[in-house]
C-alpha cells in the first residue's frame, strides 16, 4: 500500500504501549493514517512497556485495532503491511537502560533507512509519571534534535497552577516549547476544526460576530456514563479539571478569538490566549452566582437504575468531587462586552452531546401578530461537535396556507451527509499535525497557565468549603436547580436539542 513520500521518516515512540488510551485510540488511529497513506513511506513505531515485545505488537495488538477501528476489522493483506513497522522494547520508565534501548534502536532505523526520522515520544502514561520520563528522555539525549524530536503530553496538564507551572518548567529543562505537543482530543474533531473555516473563509457571518447582534453563546458537554471505573482517577480530578479547564475553554476560544492575520501556528494561538485574557476573574462575592457544582446521585439514564457518584468503585462515601459545573463567564474586550458565556457539562445526564448554542438577539421591532408568531422562537446557530458533527442554522419561516404564521426552520449542515465519508477520528488528525510538526491545535504553555490561573479562584474555594447539598441532582436529569437559576437570573434558559435536530420543516 503506498504512503505519503512528501512526509519525511519519523519513528514514533509510545511509552504505556499496553494502556487503554494505546488500544484504544493511538494504535487503531495510525493504523488508519497507514491505510489513508497519511504515514511517511518510511516509519516505525516502538511500544516501551513491561513484559511488551514486537510479537505482542504484531500479533495481539490487531485484535485491539479490530474492535476499536473506526473501519473495522483488518484485512490480512492490509495488517501484513502495517505491522512489520511494529517493534517494542521491554523496559521500565525509570530505568536508564531503557532510554538507552530506544536510542540504539532509533539509531539503528536510521542507519537502515539512511536517513534521519523525525522521533515522536508519545506519553501515553499516568500523569504523575510525565516529569519522570521527560527527564530521562533529556539525559538519554533524546530531545537534543530540536527540529526533529518531539514530546506528546496527554491531559491533565496540572491539576492546578501552580502543578502546571512547574511541569512546564520540567519539561522546558529537556526540550523546547516548538518540540511540546499537549494533546486535546476535542481539538481534532472535524466539527471544532471546522470553526475556523466557518467563521474566517465565509462573508456571511463574521460581521455579525459581536456584541451587537449576538445576545449569549452556551456551550453544553453532556455524559450519559457515570465515572465507570475511573474513580479513583476522577477523586482527584473532577468536572472544572477535566472538561472545563482544556475542552470547553478551548472551544470558547474559538467562538471568541479574533481573526487571526494568517493561519501560522503561533498567531491563531496567540488570538486564543488573548480570549483568555480577557475573560473576567471569577473571584469576588459574587462567584458563588457564576460558578455551579453538582454531584449525581442515584437515578435512572436510558432506563437502567445506576448508583451515585459516592456509591461508585474507589470514591470517598463523603466525597466532596463535583461531577457537574455550570459557569457564566463574561469577556470584557470590545467585540464580547456584556455578552455572556454560559457553560455546562456533567456525567449521568439524559443526552451524550457536544454542542455551542449561539443565540442572535431578537429583531428591533416585532411587524407580526401574536397569533402569527405563538411558535416563535430566536434565531440561532447550532454547532453539534458530537454524537452527529455539523452545523444547524435555526431561523423563522412562513407556514404553508392562507395565513401568516411563523415556525421555526432550520438549514443543516452534517459531515456524513454532504461529504458521503466517514471523518476521521480526531486522534488521527492530531496524530498526523504532530508528524509534520503543526502545532496549531494543541495548547502551548501559556494557554494552559492562563486556563489554571483563570479557574483558581473557583478549584481553592471548592476546596476548601465543601458542599453541603452534594448529591444535588438525580443521575438521568440535566443538573442541579442552582444551574437553571444561573442563567434564569438573567432571564434565559438552556437550550436543549436533540443530537439531530427534527427534519420536519428543514429547508434544503
Amino acid at each position: 500500500m503506498a504512503t505519503n513520500g512528501n512526509t519525511e521518516p519519523v519513528i514514533i515512540t509510545i511509552f504505556g504501549i499496553k494502556g487503554d488510551l494505546a488500544m484504544r485510540k493511538l494504535m487503531p488511529a495510525l493504523f488508519n493514517l497507514f491505510l489513508d497513506k497519511s504515514m511517511p513511506a518510511k516509519f516505525q513505531i516502538i511500544g516501551i512497556g513491561r513484559e511488551c515485545s514486537a510479537d505482542y505488537l504484531r500479533n495481539d495488538m490487531r485484535a485491539r485495532v479490530d474492535e476499536f477501528s473506526r473501519r473495522g476489522k483488518t484485512s490480512d493483506a492490509d495488517w501484513a503491511r502495517f505491522a512489520p513497522a511494529l517493534d517494542a522494547i521491554d523496559g521500565d520508565f525509570g530505568d536508564p537502560k531503557t532510554y538507552q534501548a530506544i536510542s540504539d534502536m532509533i539509531l539503528k532505523t536510521e542507519k537502515k533507512w539512511d536517513a534521519k526520522a523525525s522521533r515522536v515520544y508519545y506519553l501515553s502514561v499516568p500523569p504523575t509519571l510525565v516529569e519522570m520520563i521527560v527527564g530521562n528522555l533529556g539525559k538519554a539525549h533524546l530531545s537534543k534534535e530540536r527540529n526533529r524530536d518531539r514530546v506528546v503530553v496527554e491531559k491533565p496538564f496540572g491539576r492546578d497552577y501552580d502543578s502546571a507551572e512547574k511541569l512546564n518548567k520540567s519539561i522546558m529543562q529537556s526540550f523546547e516549547e516548538h518540540q511540546v505537543f499537549r494533546i486535546d482530543h476535542y481539538l481534532g474533531k472535524e466539527t471544532v476544526q471546522n470553526l475556523l473555516a466557518f467563521r474566517f473563509a465565509n462573508a456571511l457571518y463574521e460581521p455579525i460576530w459581536n456584541r451587537r447582534y449576538i445576545d449569549h453563546v452556551q456551550f453544553t458537554v453532556g455524559e450519559t456514563v457515570g465515572v465507570e471505573a475511573r474513580g479513583s482517577f476522577y477523586e482527584t480530578a473532577g468536572a472544572l479539571r477535566d472538561m472545563i479547564q482544556n475542552h470547553m475553554l478551548q472551544m470558547m476560544c474559538l467562538i471568541a478569538m479574533e481573526p487571526p492575520t494568517s493561519f501560522d501556528a503561533d498567531e491563531v494561538r496567540n488570538k486564543k490566549v488573548d480570549v483568555l485574557r480577557a475573560i473576567r476573574p471569577l473571584d469576588g462575592p459574587d462567584m458563588y452566582k457564576r460558578a455551579v457544582r453538582g454531584q449525581y446521585g442515584p437515578g435512572w439514564v436510558d432506563g437502567q437504575s445506576v448508583p451515585g457518584y459516592r456509591e461508585e468503585a474507589d470514591v470517598a462515601p463523603d466525597s466532596n468531587t463535583e461531577t457537574y459545573v455550570a459557569l457564566k463567564l463574561m469577556v470584557d474586550n470590545w467585540r464580547w462586552q456584556d455578552v455572556p458565556f454560559y457553560l455546562r457539562t456533567g456525567k449521568h445526564l439524559p443526552q451524550k452531546i457536544s454542542q455551542v448554542s449561539i443565540e442572535f438577539k431578537p429583531v428591533p421591532h416585532q411587524v407580526f401578530p401574536s397569533a402569527a408568531v405563538e411558535h416563535w422562537e430566536p434565531n440561532r446557530l447550532i454547532i453539534n461537535i458530537q454524537p452527529k458533527e455539523g452545523i444547524q442554522l435555526r431561523f423563522q419561516a412562513k407556514e404553508p396556507g392562507k395565513h401568516m404564521r411563523l415556525r421555526t426552520v432550520s438549514m443543516d449542515f452534517y459531515y456524513e451527509d454532504t461529504f458521503r465519508i466517514e471523518p476521521p477520528e480526531a486522534y488521527e488528525t492530531l496524530l498526523y499535525d504532530v508528524m509534520i510538526c503543526d502545532t496549531t491545535l494543541f495548547m502551548r504553555a501559556d494557554q494552559s497557565l492562563t486556563a489554571w490561573k483563570l479557574l483558581a479562584p473557583v478549584l481553592e474555594t471548592w476546596e476548601s468549603v465543601p458542599s453541603a447539598d452534594f448529591p444535588n441532582y438525580a443521575a438521568g436529569s440535566w443538573g442541579p436547580e442552582p444551574a437553571e437559576a444561573l442563567i434564569a437570573r438573567d432571564g434565559r434558559s438552556w437550550f436543549s436539542v436533540q443530537p439531530t435536530i427534527a427534519k420536519q420543516g428543514a429547508l434544503r
